[in-house]
Formats: structure tokens, C-alpha cells, sequence
């Protein structure tokens, strides 16, 4: 099963890379830059959905999504959009209800924080302000039962932020398995690269072969 990975906010493509690595040459993995993907769309979660949504259409049928923070969001919706596509998911940091209190404090530190600070996440950071307050009213609460594929929920051990999240997505989910990163804090793709590729690997060589 193809594994398609969607990093997260300050993030990009590039993120995944030492967690490929330890995967092995023989991966069948894609990274999409999803910023990238909006072309001159304005920056917000609908208009980034619907151009994840045109991108996913030339891939197999069906992947393993595998997503970071913002990617697990776009990974879970898709999943709930398209259950018939979405062969597995791992969900790294995820939440399912938007936490609105998180999403003005990650704001109010993004105003915060200096132009130059954002050279590497392949959006302005005006953008990225605009991108995050779009996302303020996502709930997939009843959606969730769309959800019938196997889904890995991975977290941090010191990501406190998502730590709440994380457990009740896994416990809600039909097909959901929680497991914590020891070590790690929110980007564990960056942290712990290494632990983060044997969680994959044992879990989609787990997969029922009718998912594959």
C-alpha cells in the first residue's frame, strides 16, 4: 500500500525525509508540498482541501495516509470524504475537534514571531495566520463513524498539547490504536524519525491483506 505523507504547519515535504530513510529505498511513499498544491488559492483549510482532494486523484487505490498536526487533519477528513479510498491512516498529533483557545495561542505567537521566521514553511506568514483562523470551526465528531479502515494514532510522549485529543480520536475511532513516541515532543517526524518508522512499519505490515 502507498503511503502518502502530509507534514505539518512550518513545515514541509523535506520533513519526512530522515523518516523515509530509515523506511528503506524500496517505500512506495510520496511527500506532496501542500502549500504548494494551493497554486494562487487563497490560504485557507477549504480551499486546501479541495486541492489535496484534486491531488490524491492520481494516486492508487487505496493509500495509507499518514499525516503531522495539519496533515492528520487533512488525513482524517479525507478518510471521512473518501472511506472507500483511505486503505489505512496514521495520525500523528491529530485532533478531531478544533481546539479554538490552541488555535488563537499558535496565532498569537505566529504575530509574534519575525517575517524571517517562516522562510522555511513555504508560506508567508500572513498566510499562515489566515490558514490556521480558517480551520477554528472544523469538527468531525460525526464523521468519524465513515472511518472503517485500520487507524494508527501516534503522539509525543511530551506533546501535552494533543495528548487529550489523541486519546479519545483512538478510542473513537472503530479501528483505532493509540501509541506514544517516548521521547518525542510535537514533531515527532523531526524528533524521533527512527522510532516513528518502526511504528509505521509494524503497523501497515499489520494490515488485513483485503486493505492492501
Amino acid at each position: 500500500m502507498k503511503l502518502i505523507f502530509l507534514h505539518g504547519l512550518g513545515q514541509g515535504p523535506q520533513s519526512w525525509d530522515k523518516c523515509l530513510e530509515a523506511l528503506g529505498p524500496d517505500t512506495d511513499a510520496a511527500c506532496p508540498d501542500l502549500f504548494g498544491l494551493l497554486g494562487d488559492a487563497p490560504p485557507v483549510y477549504q480551499n486546501l482541501f479541495a486541492a489535496f482532494e484534486q491531488y490524491m486523484e492520481a494516486q492508487p487505490d487505496p493509500v495509507c495516509l499518514c499525516g503531522l498536526s495539519l496533515g492528520a487533519v487533512l488525513a482524517l477528513d479525507y478518510a471521512i470524504r473518501h472511506p472507500q479510498r483511505a486503505g489505512a491512516l496514521v495520525l500523528i498529533a491529530p485532533q478531531y475537534k478544533m481546539p479554538r483557545v490552541l488555535l488563537g495561542l499558535q496565532n498569537l505567537v505566529f504575530r509574534l514571531m519575525p517575517e524571517r521566521a517562516f522562510a522555511q514553511s513555504g508560506m508567508g506568514k500572513g498566510d499562515l495566520i489566515r490558514l490556521t483562523a480558517s480551520m477554528a470551526s472544523l469538527d468531525f465528531r460525526d464523521g468519524l463513524v465513515q472511518v472503517a479502515c485500520p487507524a494508527l494514532v501516534l503522539l509525543g510522549e511530551k506533546d501535552a498539547a494533543n495528548r487529550k485529543a489523541a486519546k479519545e480520536l483512538a478510542g473513537l475511532l472503530f479501528h483505532g490504536t493509540l501509541r506514544v513516541i517516548p521521547g518525542a515532543g510535537h514533531e515527532v517526524n523531526l524528533e524521533a524519525p527512527g522510532e516513528l518508522a518502526r511504528a509505521i512499519r509494524k503497523f501497515t505490515q499489520n494490515i488485513p491483506k483485503h486493505n492492501s
